[in-house]
């Protein structure tokens, strides 16, 4: 098959579903463009803000994007990439876009806050806890990996890492331009992007040498910064800029799949069963991630993107349509490597891993357009390392967030009481040193180590996003029949994959068996509370009804 054909394909479902699915999405969920938003009601210009569509769309695609949507789909790449296409478009569409857009919707209907207060307003503190203690581990294993990943991909390649420093330099100065000097965006923008032309040169040609180790500081020295900064002056610009890149690529991409023409040479589809453990459900649907769906979206959603939205119309553009364009990279990323004989891919993989491998393929489409292939591949590994570091700063951010809800009270849990410790741990700057100590730890070894939990972590957090969600449109009441069927799917991949890791690392990995089976134990116990809520609340319906049919008689 022809790999224009998947992409042109893919292409047009994804605006069909955004029109009409979205569309009747926003319906069902009562989303009213003249209620004002947490960005207006609650601002206080350091988390709330309101801020342009266009830099909202940047800033949340560039934080969801990442890595995942190129190394999930290649190395879910071994069942064919036949499952792997159809998982990214239907999951996109009814999984994954659904999650974001219902995260941030509900998330602008509670102020500003994030799922696990969401879930603390309608099913209990305790139940917030519990999802607050899963999210928050979920994090430092996000934040762990990407440091590890982002500091390995700047020794590999110093010009990456001279670039990126230049990036953050340029990210403040556009910051400060248009926020506070009054510059018009679009002339921000214009010098924006000439100084990122100037830092990929200046990269180029001066490229920064440092150890592993070294990196590893100078990254969370830096996310330690973005995380208590105020939104206008690096996360929002930064990530802005960053979008361009990533519009780049892609757009370099879709154009040389059209004058390329890749043939998809890789199988079809390989099995349903690889050996050693390597089912096609739940490891597929786990190894895509991002491409498809992520629980890491939803603290995006409710975390950041929330707090900066300036009407509630322009949540289907970020919220949903941000997803679907990560489909389209996803699909984009199957593409790069379909188009390798399949007795190549093992090798290329094992050169340098999905990253090189996307890096090679779409290089070498953008060839087809009169580019040189070995600055192509540059650009492109710089990329993929500038979105790495984007997840690494969000994450950190996020997991500032959450920490500060486990400890601090809040207007939902009077009982608990200000005391000086509580006060001390959730100032923004503990909570965010003790988020990044805990990552640095483990992010002090190899990254393979923590990553096999990584993507079973991630999507059992999107099931309980969508727990959450179902809890609000329950209580709201409207259909969540929308919600509660990938609700179900997905428990039942991840629930599938732990035990999977739980019984092939006994003995073996005990980090992953502890990390794995506390991650059980705290979802069950949260599905278990929330589903007790449910019960009670349609008991007590009944019971209200029954009384009203009584009194009627």
């Amino acid at each position: 098959m022809n790999g224009l054909a998947l992409l042109l394909g893919a292409t047009v479902i994804f605006i069909a579903a955004y029109i009409v699915y979205g569309s009747w999405l926003a319906k069902k969920w009562g989303v009213d463009p003249s209620r004002p938003t947490p960005a207006y009601t609650q601002k206080d210009g350091i988390d709330y803000l309101p801020t342009k569509p266009a830099v909202l769309l940047g800033h949340h695609f560039s934080s969801i994007a990442g890595a995942g949507p190129i190394v999930g789909p290649i190395s879910a790449a071994v069942f064919g990439w036949i499952p792997v296409s159809l998982w990214i478009i239907v999951g996109s569409i009814f999984f994954g876009g659904v999650h974001d857009y219902g995260s941030m919707v509900a998330s602008i209907r509670h102020k500003g806050q994030s799922i696990g207060q969401i879930i603390e307003s309608n099913v209990g503190r305790r139940a917030k806890l519990l999802f607050a203690i899963f999210a928050w581990v979920t994090l430092l294993v996000v934040v762990a990996a990407f440091a590890n990943i982002v500091a390995s991909t700047f020794v590999a390649n110093p010009g990456a890492g001279t670039a990126s420093l230049l990036f953050i330099v340029l990210a403040v100065g556009f910051g400060y331009a248009v926020y506070r000097s009054g510059i018009p965006l679009l002339i921000g923008t214009i010098f924006g992007i000439i100084g990122m032309a100037v830092s990929f040169w200046l990269g180029h040609i001066f490229p920064l040498a440092l150890s592993k180790e070294v990196w590893l500081l100078i990254l969370l020295a830096y996310v330690f910064v973005a995380s208590i900064a105020p939104v206008w002056i690096l996360l929002q610009p930064r990530d802005y800029l960053n979008s361009f890149l990533l519009y780049a690529m892609m757009i370099a991409a879709f154009l040389g799949i059209i004058f390329y023409q890749p043939t998809m040479e890789i199988a079809g589809f390989v099995g349903f069963d690889l050996g050693g453990g390597q089912w096609l459900f739940p490891v597929l649907f786990v190894t895509v991630a991002c491409g498809a769906i992520s629980g890491f979206h939803s603290l995006v959603s409710s975390g950041t993107s929330s707090k900066q939205l300036d009407n509630e119309r322009n949540a289907k553009l970020i919220g949903y349509g941000s997803m679907l364009i990560e489909g389209l990279l996803a699909i984009c990323a199957i593409i790069s490597v379909a188009y390798v004989a399949a007795d190549k891919l093992p090798v290329l993989l094992k050169q340098g891993g999905p990253v090189n491998a996307f890096a090679q393929g779409t290089a070498t489409f953008m060839t087809s357009l009169g580019l040189d292939f070995s600055l192509s591949k540059e650009f492109v590994a710089l990329t993929i390392s500038a979105f790495a570091l984007t997840t690494l700063d969000t994450a950190t951010r996020l997991g500032r967030f959450i920490f500060q809800e486990m400890i601090a009270p809040t207007e939902n849990n009077k009982e608990v009481k200000p005391n000086s410790v509580r006060e001390a741990l959730s100032n923004r700057y503990v909570a965010t040193l003790i988020t990044i100590a805990a990552a640095w730890y483990m992010a002090s070894g190899s990254y393979l180590t923590i990553w096999p939990i990584f993507g079973t972590a991630n999507q059992m957090l999107a099931a309980l996003a969508l727990l959450a969600i179902t809890a609000w449109l329950k209580k709201e009441g409207r259909d969540t029949y929308m919600i509660t069927i990938p609700m179900y799917f997905m428990f039942a991949v991840t629930f599938t994959s732990l035990g999977q890791l739980i019984y092939s690392n006994l003995g073996k990995n005990w980090l992953i068996v502890g990390v794995s089976a506390l991650l059980t134990v705290l979802s069950l116990a949260l599905a278990v509370e929330e589903f007790r809520v449910f019960s009670e609340d349609k008991k007590e319906t009944s019971q209200a009804e029954g009384l009203q049919s009584q009194s009627q008689e």
